[in-house]
Formats: structure tokens, C-alpha cells, sequence
């Protein structure tokens, strides 16, 4: 702090005008020559200036005329050699101001081939894609979710950069901000077009006086030499798993999050529009999760001109900064007049309220474009439920001075200076209502509620698994980046691929098949996939037809054919295990081959055999490239030791012979079952067999069904209430008609599986899981028991576990006497009745009733009378290890 503050103060007092300089720096006292301890540890890091005469902070203003300027030349060939011989490099673009300098910056970022961080201040971070293509920025490495990949300890530990070259002053992430200071002693060369100083950490050492332009003009005449991207590849393979797994999480919670709506901002953009961003929670979470967009309306000669590019960016505004939130609807208003384009602008309802004097200037309507404003409406000021404050005060404390909360209508004060209103609720209104603002010819407010609470929860889910997404990718990393095959680049061509025939013979019918009644040998038929890359790795795989999805043995070899024909010589990147589910995507976007055209087991067999061919490849496993081993070490001993194995068996049988077989299953280890069913002329066949196995297996075993879409919504509602009380873990497919499953849920109260239902989606499935997206098709992990209060009942719980239920097995009651429960009549005799009512006699009841669910461990969540019973459960039961308390709500 005291070489850049004196490094400073001598550049304003040398610079013209030259003239006296006041220091004021917050130094604690005393600052007189006291004894005291003096510590050496303080001067780390400061070798090279210590062993020099040079400044810590070099300031250089670049004018046109540079070249003419000996001084500056030197300087700035100084600062274009550490750039030359930088080993690992990093561009930071922070907040501009301008559009030709977003193009500029882009061409610099083109040329050095550094990973690029853009702010969302600086109208990269929501970057217009000049087409649809998937390849359109390999040109550019961007890394847009570096912020929650460094929540990661392993990525934190990992980046180090030493060369920094930041374009504009101020960004936007705590996170990177910290992981730059980190990179310290590194060559940090700050530049920005203003004089004023920006250095909050203290650490740069080239501050250059210059626009974008400017500087991107000297860089790209200087000749930078393009060295090993492997660095690169960590960069973009981290970034790839981390932005795969937001995306997957904002798309699949059903309800309208605020990660969501700064995600999909980008839908009211177009080429003539521009953003205007406010303080607070919203301009970070714009930052966290905003994403690119593309627009097809550009003419001929504006798509000659940006040919050079994948993308552009587009005008991005904010008023951070000693305004606070005030004002922040009019500086907008001001900013449209100014750009002259359609502007959105996107804050809080703390930030709209303290300006609602705005609203008036906007009914004015001057000199400009119609605007959209969109107001995230949760009530009081949400940042603070992010803070660490948030952990260590009471929570009335936060509502009383944190959040002002407030119960203002936007509705009303729109209405009142006669502005448009739209309220949404759900995603669709949202995308509704941002395109047809956009169209309009009137100013328009979109107010969006939202919960403080639900916030919070919501940020801190993503968190955790981006974190979690970050150490896997470090884990792939790890297996397939050895530091001498990253040279050579991530990628590795096919060489070849042959398959041959096989055939075993099975001991009773295929349960995927039809039934053989006129044979007494089974046989299962199918390909073994050898792929070869050019390292010469091979990796091999089962192409196994099934009947189930209409395939056979021709048809399969003829496509195997057609397949091998067309990936001979195909590039292989080696961080293709991390895409996951994205598989189907890689075989469109590689081989340009729409994925509903290949047979699943083609598809399978073909991932197979890549995946082992790229384990092969860097000596290691399957497994390990999938899971890797530093994860799988970090778990406990006996979570390795067991694997829970489902066990595939046909309805076909009388229901004791059925049965029969699940026991036999269960006595050699198989801790879950699924039954074929939907093959009987009558529902009621099938439900009887259900009802026999889990009588023999017992409550301890998971029990799935799967119907294979063979049913009428009426014969699977038919079997759904046969089997309601038999504990299904969940049905799978179970009628015919996709526009049938959500009503089936709620009528049946079952939980659903889908399967053909997503295999057969032609459209991203991310969209097709947000469709049926429903309490009861869920992916069942924990299980809760709410318990009600006193005269209440079981649909209390209702929104609770609707919200929840996505992660947890929930479970409601009606407590005896209360809701539809029914207790015995004891007539005139209250003690009998009252020994009903007993704390002792309703947990005995819950204890029987959790026995008959589940042996695993329970939470319980309760209120008032609830809560007590929970705890008393708690209490006399723990002892027995049947349930686990973890939370009671009074």
C-alpha cells in the first residue's frame, strides 16, 4: 500500500501540470520511529524492486503519438516483452464504457489466445454469438464461471497467473478479485483510458494511460509468440463442467429463481438494445450467471464486417459506486437518451423504491427508445441473506435493519404515473414478457416476486454444486492432462474401428424381450465395438439390440457400418468424459448426425468404447476417468466396500413364483428390485404380484416397477391404486401418452420415472425435465415425516414438501383425531380417550408406520404440537439407531 500511494503521488507531482501532491493514507498511528518488532516477512514478494532503482507502480500514458515519445516507447516495449514471455497469462476485462472498444478488446483477446474474464460491466460477459454453431468461440477462451469454480480449495490452489493484463478498472467478483491478489508477485498491467488511480490491492505494476483501442492497436503489432495452451485446456475443461452444471441446475428448479432470471436477461437483448445493470445482488448475480445469446438480425454487410469474430458485445451500464442505490431509474432513463437504444434495465425492488421519482421522468418519454424495467421484487434488501452477517445475527435483527423489509406495491406506484405493469410468476411468463416488451412501443415495468429465504437456500444449493462440479473436473483433469500429453494438445483422431459378432446363452428369458413359449433356449445377441485411436489405445464396447426399442440385429450391423465409415480420422477431445449426459450432443455436433437416429444400444456400445479408448490412452480406468480416485478416497471405507445393485426381474408367473425369485435375489445381495410389468391383459394381475413380492422381500427393499408405456392412463391409474400403499420407490413410464404423466402423479400420488419419454426427445431434455417438473417425479434420496400442529393436518405441509421434494422422500400425517384420521369410539370413557391422545401412543404409532417405510434413517420436522412429538421421538428412540433428528420448527 505505501509503494503504489508513493508511486502514485510521484507521478501526479512529476506529470504536467507538475505541482504538490497531498498523501492521505489511513496508516495506523503511531507513524513516528517507535521500537518495535520489525518483521522481513513483510517485504515478500518485493525482490525485484528491492534490487532495482525502478518504481513499484510504473505509470504510462499512451498517446497517438507514442512512437514519437522515446520514454513511452521504452516503457511499453517493456511491457510487451513480460506479455512475450509470459507462461501463464490471464485477460481481465472489467467495465467499458464504449462499443468500439468491447471490439477491440475481443481482437486482442483473439490475438493473445489468453483465457479472457469478462465483467458483466464490460458487455462481454452477455456477448452476442454471430452464429449457433457450438465451435463459434474456440477462437476466444472464455471463462465464465471462474467465480464458482474458485470455490473450489483445489481450483484456488491451482490458478496462479503471471502475467495479468486488466482492461478497465472495476470488476465485479470478490472471488476473482481475491484470486488475482493471490497471483502476487506476478507483472499486473492495469489499463484504462481514465487518469485516476484503481489499485485495491495494491499490486499493479504497469499502470497504462490508454483506451482499448489504442492499446490493442501497439499489441497486435507486437509480435506475441503463441505458446503452449495446455494451461488453456485445465481453463476450459474446469469451466466447461462448472457452466454444465449451473445450467442443469437453474433449468430444472421448477420455481422462478433469481439465478434464473439473470440467466435468461439475455432473451430481451438484440443488437440494437443495451443493459442497464443495478447495485447490489442483482449485478452480481448478472455476473455469476448470465450467459450468451445469438440473434439472426443482421444484415449481409454486418456480417461481413464481423467476420473476423465469433461474437460481440453489447453496451452494459451500472452505477456502482458512492450513489449507493439512489437514483439508479433515472441514471437508466438518462443512459437510454444517451445510447439511443432500447434499453432493459434489471434492479432490485430496494433500488426501485428509492427512486420512484424516475417513474415520473420516464411517463415523459423524451428523446429516446421505449424501456423495459424489470424489478426482482423479494421484498427487502436480499444481499444481506448472502453475507456472512446473516450466519451470526438473530434473524429479527437482519428483518428489522438488514432487509427493510417492505409491503409497497410496484403495482400501485406504477399505475399511479400511468406506466405498464406486467407481474410474472412462473418461467414462462418471464420469457413472455421480456420478448413482448421488446416489441412494444411503451415503456414497460416486469415485476418478478421472489423470497429472501428461498433466495438464499436456492444460492447456496448452486454453490455447493458447482464446487462440488469443480473438484470433478480437477479429478478428470488429473487422469487426463498428464503434463506431456497436454503438449500435443487434448485432442487424438480414430485410427480405426471394427466390431465383431457374439452370442451367449442365457438361462431364462431376456425380461427387455417378448415371450419365447415355443423355445427352451434364450440366447442375447450382439456386437463387440473395437475402436482404435492413432496413439494406438483401443477401447471396446457391447452393442447389445434390444426388442424393448424396436431393434435387431440387420438393422444394427447396417448402421455399425454406415458409423464406421463416417468416424474414421474423427477428433477425439480427451475431456470428453466430463461432458456426462452430453454425449448425444458430441455425436451430433462431430459427426453431424441427428442423435434420434442412431439405436441406444449403438449409441452406448459407441460411448464405450470411446470412454475406455481415452482411459486406455493415459493409463488409467474406466472408473477413474469418470470417478475419479481422488474423489472416491476422500469417502469413507465402508461407502466403498457396498454397492447397491438393482436386480431386473419379469412379471411372468404366478405371483408366488414371482415372488419366489425376489427372495432368492435378496438372499444374493441385491438391495433394490425392479418388475417388469404392464405384459398382462389386467392391471390387476400385475398389482397382485407386486403386493406378493413385497410381502416376501419385506419393507427393507427398494421396489420399482417399470411399464414400459404399455398402459392406458386408465389401467395405470387402475394399477396405481392397487399398489399405493406397498411403498414403490417409483413407477417408471407408466402410461402411454406424455400429456397423461403429470395428471397421473397427482391422481395416483405415485412417483414417476421417465425413460422413453427422454430418450425420444428430439429437443434439449434440460427443457423436456423442466416440462414435468412435478413433486411426484422425483429423485428419492432422504426421508422426512412432517407432523402438524394441534387441529391441523397433513396439507400444511404441502408447499413445504412440494418445494423439497426433489432431494428428499416427504412423508405427511393426519395425527390421530385430527384431519381424516379416525380414533375408536370409546364412548363416555375420557381416560381411554385420553390414553388414545398420548405423546407415548402417537410415537409408538409413527415408530410402526416409519418401521413400515424405510429402514433407514428419518428426519422429522414438526411444529407446535408437532414439534413436541418429534422431540420425544427423538429422545426415547435415538437410542435404537431407527431415527435420525436433525430439525424441529417451533
Amino acid at each position: 500500500m505505501v509503494l503504489t500511494t508513493l508511486d502514485s503521488a510521484v507521478h501526479w507531482a512529476t506529470s504536467s501540470p507538475i505541482g504538490p501532491v497531498h498523501i492521505n493514507c489511513p496508516f495506523r498511528e503511531p507513524l513516528d520511529d517507535c521500537p518495535q518488532n520489525w518483521k522481513s516477512s513483510c517485504l515478500e514478494g518485493l525482490d525485484t524492486w528491492r534490487s532495482n532503482t525502478e518504481p513499484f507502480t510504473k505509470y504510462i500514458i499512451v498517446q497517438h503519438s507514442y512512437l514519437c515519445n522515446t520514454a513511452t516507447r521504452g516503457q511499453m516495449e517493456e511491457v510487451l516483452e513480460k506479455i512475450r514471455r509470459v507462461n501463464k497469462g490471464i485477460l481481465v476485462v472489467g467495465a467499458i464504457s464504449a462499443e468500439d472498444e468491447v471490439w477491440a478488446v475481443l481482437l486482442m483477446a483473439k490475438y493473445l489466445q489468453w483465457p479472457v474474464v469478462a465483467d458483466i460491466l464490460s458487455g462481454i460477459r452477455l456477448r452476442e454469438l454471430l452464429s449457433s454453431s457450438p465451435e463459434v468461440e474456440e477462437s476466444i477462451l472464455f471463462v465464465d464461471y471462474l467465480d464458482h469454480a474458485l470455490l473450489s480449495d483445489s481450483v484456488r490452489d491451482l490458478v496462479q497467473f503471471d502475467v495479468i493484463v486488466q482492461i478497465g478498472s472495476r470488476i465485479t467478483s470478490n472471488r476473482i478479485s481475491q484470486m488475482l491478489e493471490k497471483c502476487f508477485p506476478c507483472s499486473y498491467i492495469l489499463v484504462d483510458n481514465h487518469p485516476h488511480r484503481h489499485d485495491p490491492s495494491h499490486f499493479v505494476t504497469h499502470r497504462i494511460q490508454s483506451s482499448a483501442i489504442e492499446f490493442a492497436n501497439i499489441l497486435m503489432k507486437a509480435q506475441i509468440p503463441n505458446r503452449s495452451r495446455k494451461w488453456h485446456y485445465y481453463l476450459q475443461a474446469l469451466n466447461m463442467m462448472v457452466g454444465q452444471e449451473i445450467s442443469f441446475h437453474l433449468s430444472v428448479e421448477h420455481s422462478l429463481s433469481e439465478p434464473y432470471i439473470a440467466h435468461v436477461i439475455s432473451e430481451a437483448l438484440s443488437a440494437e438494445s443495451a443493459l442497464f445493470i443495478g447495485n447490489s445482488m442483482v449485478i452480481r448475480d448478472a455476473d455469476m450467471y448470465g450467459c450468451n445469446w445469438t440473434s439472426d438480425n443482421h444484415s449481409v454487410a454486418d456480417m461481413m464486417l464481423k467476420t473476423e469474430l465469433p461474437c460481440t458485445g453489447i453496451l452494459v451500464a451500472g452505477n456502482r459506486g458512492a450513489s449507493g442505490i439512489d437514483g439508479l431509474l433515472s441514471t437508466a432513463i438518462g443512459f437510454a437518451v444517451g445510447c439511443n437504444k432500447r434499453v432493459l434495465c434489471v434492479v432490485g425492488d430496494i433500488s426501485f423504491l428509492h427512486d420512484t421519482n424516475g417513474l415520473a421522468i420516464l411517463k415523459q418519454r423524451m428523446l429516446r427508445k421505449p424501456m423495459t424495467i424489470l424489478v426482482i421484487n423479494n421484498r427487502g434488501g436480499a444481499i444481506f441473506s448472502l453475507l456472512p452477517v446473516a450466519d451470526i445475527t438473530d434473524p429479527r435483527v437482519l428483518n428489522q435493519y438488514f432487509y427493510t423489509s417492505h409491503n409497497i406495491s410496484i403495482h400501485g406506484l406504477c399505475e399511479a404515473h400511468g406506466v405498464k405493469h406486467l407481474e410474472v410468476k412462473t418461467k414462462m411468463e418471464l420469457h413472455e414478457a421480456l420478448i413482448s416488451s421488446q416489441k412494444g412501443d411503451t415503456d414497460c415495468v416486469i415485476e418478478v416476486e421472489s423470497s429472501i429465504d428461498s433466495n438464499a437456500t436456492f444460492h447456496s444449493y448452486i454453490r455447493k454444486f458447482a464446487c462440488r462440479a469443480a473438484e470433478h473436473a480437477l479429478g478428470v483433469i488429473s487422469k487426463l492432462s498428464p503434463p506431456e500429453s497436454m503438449s500435443q494438445g487434448c485432442h487424438c483422431k480414430i485410427q480405426s474401428i471394427s466390431y465383431s459378432v457374439y452370442r451367449i446363452q442365457l438361462c431364462a428369458p431376456p425380461t427387455s424381450s417378448v415371450l419365447y413359449h415355443d423355445r427352451s433356449i434364450f440366447y442375447r445377441d450382439g456386437f463387440i465395438l473395437s475402436l482404435t485411436l492413432e496413439d494406438g489405445s483401443i477401447g471396446y464396447g457391447e452393442v447389445a439390440p434390444l426388442e424393448i426399442s424396436q431393434e435387431n440385429l440387420l438393422d444394427v450391423e447396417e448402421q455399425l457400418r454406415f458409423l464406421f465409415h463416417v468416424m474414421k480420422g474423427v477428433t477425439i477431445n480427451y475431456f470428453l468424459p466430463m461432458l456426462k449426459s452430453s454425449f448425444s450432443s458430441w455425436i451430433w455436433k462431430t459427426l453431424g448426425i441427428p442423435v434420434c437416429s442412431l439405436f441406444p444400444s449403438v449409441r452406448c456400445g459407441l460411448e464405450m468404447a470411446i470412454l475406455n479408448a481415452i482411459a486406455m490412452s493415459h493409463g488409467s480406468s474406466l472408473l477413474n476417468i469418470l470417478y475419479p480416485l481422488r474423489e472416491r478416497t476422500e469417502e469413507k471405507s465402508e461407502n466403498l466396500a457396498s454397492i447397491r445393485i438393482c436386480a431386473l426381474i419379469d412379471s411372468s408367473g404366478t405371483p408366488e413364483e414371482v415372488a419366489r425369485i425376489a427372495v432368492d435375489l435378496v438372499e444374493e445381495g441385491f438391495t433394490a428390485i425392479k418388475i417388469k410389468v404392464a405384459r398382462r391383459a389386467d392391471p390387476v394381475e400385475d398389482a397382485a404380484v407386486i403386493q406378493e413380492v413385497r410381502k416376501k422381500v419385506g419393507c427393507h427393499i427398494d421396489l420399482r416397477v417399470d411399464a414400459n408405456r404399455n398402459w392406458t392412463y386408465e389401467q395405470a391409474i387402475k394399477f396405481g391404486f392397487l399398489v399405493k400403499d406397498y411403498n414403490l420407490q417409483y413407477i417408471e413410464e407408466p402410461v402411454q401418452h406424455e400429456s397423461d404423466i403429470i395428471r397421473y402423479c397427482e391422481e395416483s400420488g405415485l412417483p414417476v420415472a421417465l425413460d422413453e419419454t427422454i430418450d425420444n426427445c428430439p429437443e434439449n431434455p434440460l427443457n423436456l425435465l423442466v416440462k414435468y417438473n412435478h413433486h411426484q417425479i422425483v429423485a428419492l434420496g432422504s426421508t422426512i415425516l412432517f407432523l402438524h400442529g394441534f387441529l391441523g393436518t397433513n396439507e400444511e405441509w404441502v408447499p413445504i414438501m412440494h418445494a423439497i421434494s426433489g432431494s428428499a422422500r416427504c412423508i405427511s400425517v393426519d395425527l390421530p383425531g385430527h384431519g381424516a384420521t379416525k380414533i375408536k369410539n370409546c364412548g363416555d370413557d375420557k381416560a381411554a380417550l385420553r390414553s388414545l391422545l398420548s405423546i407415548e401412543i402417537i410415537a409408538d404409532l409413527l415408530l410402526k408406520l416409519i418401521e413400515h417405510v424405510t429402514p433407514d434413517k428419518v428426519t422429522l420436522v414438526g411444529y407446535s404440537m408437532g414439534a413436541r412429538i418429534a422431540l420425544y421421538m427423538a429422545l426415547k428412540f435415538s437410542d435404537k439407531g431407527l431415527l435420525y433428528y436433525r430439525e424441529v420448527l417451533d
